[in-house]
């Protein structure tokens, strides 16, 4: 029986850990397969549960797509702000940034966020607002720094434009981009931050 005062919403050890697994396989599944094209079933069998168990944690296969883009967007946010609390130099911070962002996209077992690229769309209205609203900090955090380059004149397009390419770019590579190819995505980070500031100058910013 629980106690008086304890939390009604604390959720199992167990379960939470089987709900975090579901939710990599899910995200796996949904990168590889799509979100049209891959089922509960697909997603039970991969963590070796039944194909009813899933429902268990998630009241729908909307929903684990929901917890996924997410978790993706929670994961984001959070490195890019441990990014910012560094207090590097402007041109360290952005290149900090790219190689975090690359990193969120294309490192092994990170797809959550390249699900959120090409599947958000499948939710429905009301969870498209959610990750919209989620997206927007993300975009925010963003903003500031480019906003800065650009008065530091170390970026001349215009700061939301220049944000909308810079972002586009890095989440394209995940189309082209293969691990153990030649390009790291530490080389990766490098030529893209030469690609988007001018080289420093000696004893310049």
């Amino acid at each position: 029986m629980r106690r008086q005062g304890e939390q009604a919403n604390i959720i199992p050890e167990e379960d939470a850990n089987r709900r975090a697994e579901l939710l990599r396989a899910a995200a796996r599944l949904f990168r590889d397969k799509g979100f049209d094209g891959t089922t509960v079933r697909d997603i039970a069998s991969a963590v070796g549960m039944r194909s009813g168990s899933p429902f268990y944690h998630f009241p729908s296969k909307q929903a684990i797509l929901l917890a996924v883009v997410e978790e993706g967007l929670r994961q984001g946010l959070e490195s890019t702000q441990q990014v910012l609390s560094k207090k590097l130099p402007l041109r360290d911070t952005f290149k900090a940034l790219v190689r975090n962002h690359l990193s969120i996209i294309l490192d092994s077992g990170n797809d959550f966020i390249p699900v959120m690229l090409y599947d958000w769309r499948a939710l429905d209205e009301v969870h498209r607002q959610e990750v919209i609203a989620m997206k927007d900090r993300y975009d925010a955090l963003w903003q500031t720094v480019i906003r800065d380059l650009s008065r530091a004149e170390l970026l001349r397009a215009e700061p939301k434009v220049a944000r909308l390419m810079i972002l586009g770019a890095m989440n394209f590579t995940v189309t082209w981009f293969k691990p153990n190819a030649g390009l790291t995505i530490d080389a990766l980070a490098e030529q893209m931050t030469l690609l988007f500031l001018p080289p420093a100058k000696a004893g310049g910013r």
